[in-house]
């Protein structure tokens, strides 16, 4: 007994773990599709159950006598007067192949940032929407955000098909419109499903209501769905969060392996000195390894004594990330505050943290139409491509190649507030910063003579160090 105990807690050790979220318009069902889920998967407490019933009856919006199942996700007391969705709310269960972390984000357009939260880690996302409707505006708009995400597994879950009295054409009609969306997006992997959330029909079982839909049911793709290759692991990067220092005779960096492979013996460098060395030792906390690869948390020694610290990234010499100050970046705006040109933030990517400041807007991006706007600061929830000038040297791969180097976050230096996340696009070199963008000193528009121009330089040349980019005008 004590074997197949031990064999079975081994199991689940080892069971994969898919993240998705769920998005769509209001009153499309994403709370109740999950709390279906976790209903009819049978994985809810008894008290839980009690506590729902409850509920149903005292705020439900299912009608007389029927369960609720949204009020498993719409905790806030305002989400449960109003029957929408505000904050993002996560979920845990398992199944016999499976963990599953749910995000249930709101659909509302001003809560943008919430979804970009939610799904900021996500493998896969559920777009849900209501088949009386089709696909809306609402979907357009969540289907970009997804894109933007570099999110590669979509579910498009034709929800409320109880109420079309389960029609194929209906379905099929939302299907060949949607797939005509994601495929202008370059989105590959689309799977269409016909579902109830309500009444449960191909959410955990195939529904005889629809002997015409010839796949599985929705939480049977989501056990199977191939997550393992959605992982860079061409791409070794190693950025150093910690170096270790217990004794005179062990000295190590420790860190999580953000993508690729890493074998003891093999050649690194160091940036930004490009120093190298070879991998003499991989420890963990359960002993030595002979490699390591993403997502593992390591201490990695080397043979030779390397002046590394926090926020530095060990990579191979042969595959090397970009490296430079000056980036060009789809972002997102986070914060209740305007965007302010003028303001240094920090910039966080990874270990690393510097100063930053945007040089420039390519424009923004009208989310509802995916209309390239005139560049104009940036407001809550707005999107769209900046230039960004570092203070010191960043090292990062695109975002579309590798999740875990690609993205940051900028943070407001005053309230530590995070004003904007941001995903890379590719590296900038001097000559692609356009004067015009920025700032100018026109010395003698200011009245300052030639005189002053040699002191006035040397000021300026020590502010770029820092980041803050001006152009001269004499």
């Amino acid at each position: 007994m004590k074997q197949n105990i031990r064999e079975f807690l081994d199991a689940d050790e080892r069971k994969s773990l898919l993240r998705l979220l769920t998005a769509g318009s209001v009153d499309d069902g994403k709370s109740t599709l999950i709390g279906r889920l976790l209903f009819d998967s049978k994985k809810l407490y008894e008290d839980q159950l009690q506590a729902l019933e409850r509920d149903s009856k005292r705020v439900g919006n299912a009608g007389a006598g029927q369960i609720d199942y949204a009020l498993l996700l719409d905790g806030l007391k305002a989400e449960r007067e109003e029957g929408i969705t505000i904050d993002v709310a996560y979920r845990y269960f398992s199944t016999n192949l499976r963990k599953f972390i749910i995000a249930d984000t709101p659909g509302h357009e001003q809560y943008t940032r919430n979804m970009i939260t939610g799904g900021s880690t996500a493998n896969l996302a559920i777009i849900l929407v209501d088949a009386r409707t089709g696909v809306i505006t609402q979907t357009r708009r969540h289907t970009f955000l997804v894109s933007l995400l570099g999110i590669k597994h979509i579910v498009l879950a034709v929800n409320k098909m109880d109420l079309v009295d389960f029609s194929e054409e209906v379905f099929n009609d939302i299907r060949d419109e949607y797939l005509a969306l994601t495929n202008h997006l370059g989105i590959e992997d689309v799977t269409c499903f016909p579902i109830s959330a309500l009444e449960g029909d191909n959410v955990v079982e195939k529904s005889d209501r629809t002997p015409w839909f010839e796949g599985v049911s929705l939480l049977e793709f989501l056990e199977t769905v191939p997550i393992d290759r959605d992982r860079n692991m061409q791409d070794f990067r190693f950025p150093v969060q910690y170096v270790l220092r217990p004794n005179l005779d062990f000295r190590g960096f420790c860190g999580k392996v953000a993508s690729g492979v890493i074998h003891k013996g093999d050649e690194i460098m160091a940036l930004p000195s490009r120093k190298t060395s070879r991998v003499k030792s991989i420890v963990t906390y359960d002993g030595e390894l002979d490699y390591a690869f993403c997502p593992q948390c390591v201490t990695i020694t080397l043979e030779d004594e390397i002046d590394i610290s926090r926020g530095e990234m060990l990579v191979k010499p042969n595959n090397l990330p970009f490296i430079g100050r000056h980036l060009q970046t789809k972002l997102v705006w986070m914060d209740e505050e305007p965007m302010d040109r003028s303001k240094q933030f920090f910039l966080k990517a990874n270990t690393n943290t510097t100063r930053a400041t945007i040089s420039a807007i390519d424009y923004r991006i009208d989310v509802n139409t995916m209309e390239h706007l005139p560049g104009a600061d940036f407001k809550l929830n707005e999107i769209g491509q900046v230039q960004i000038t570092t203070a010191k040297t960043l090292f990062f791969d695109a975002y579309k190649k590798n999740r875990a180097t690609g993205a940051f976050v900028l943070i407001d230096p005053i309230t530590n507030n995070t004003s904007a996340v941001g995903m890379i696009e590719n590296p900038l070199a001097e000559e692609d910063l356009l004067e015009e963008d920025l700032p100018t000193l026109d010395l003698p528009k200011l009245g300052i003579g030639p005189e002053h121009y040699e002191a006035i330089e040397k000021a300026v040349k020590e502010l770029s160090k820092q980041g803050l980019e001006i152009v001269i005008k004499k």
